[in-house]
């Protein structure tokens, strides 16, 4: 989806995705480290930075759509929590910029096979030796559900695909689930997701 859809997309008063974080994000909350460097990947609005950055990390994060980071601005001082954000479409994100602790991708798949397999490595080189990759999305089986997500099977995710694509980091969670989602009215009702969370090798 070009930005400037998205930009209006989130051009309404209200958080199109709501302020709390992700559940995939609370329900691992375990595996996010306490200490060191975040990047949110097509972070929107701010919730998860948000959250990242009330768990003690130095969180920076981008989004295409300046309305979203806007957003993202005011929720950060409402919680009283420093965020890093850029403008930016995630097919220019520089990968190499800089390494970080923990990566985070989360609900970023309008994108073709070509600049998803380009992010995906992207995503890997932006992670510092021994960093973590938390990523969730949703599954082919979503195309059942009217949940939100996108409507085009080359933009779902698989387990095969995922473990294909990061068979050289250390895979500590891949797994495909139907959850109940109430995050805003952009997410809300039965969900198939899925999940990969994993580790660079040192």
């Amino acid at each position: 989806m070009d930005p400037l859809d998205w930009n209006a997309k989130f051009d309404r008063d209200d958080y199109l995705y709501g302020t709390e974080p992700t559940a995939f994000l609370r329900d691992n909350a375990g595996l996010i480290p306490r200490t060191g460097t975040a990047l949110s990947v097509a972070e929107g609005e701010g919730r998860n930075a948000c959250f990242l950055a009330r768990q003690g990390l130095s969180v920076t994060a981008f989004d295409g759509a300046p309305n979203a980071l806007a957003k993202a601005r005011k929720l950060a001082d409402s919680h009283g929590v420093p965020l890093a954000l850029h403008e930016a479409d995630i097919a220019h994100w520089d990968w190499d910029a800089t390494q970080y602790d923990l990566v985070v991708a989360i609900h970023w798949q309008f994108t073709p096979p070509a600049l998803r397999d380009a992010t995906f490595a992207g995503l890997k080189r932006a992670l510092k030796p021994g960093g973590r990759l938390m990523l969730s999305g949703y599954s082919l089986a979503q195309l059942d559900n009217a949940s939100g997500g996108p409507r085009h099977p080359d933009h779902l995710y698989t387990e095969d695909l995922l473990a294909r694509a990061f068979e050289d980091l250390h895979i500590l969670r891949l797994a495909s689930y139907d959850k109940v989602l109430t995050e805003g009215p952009g997410h809300t009702g039965r969900s198939a997701l899925i999940d990969l969370i994993a580790d660079k090798p040192s």
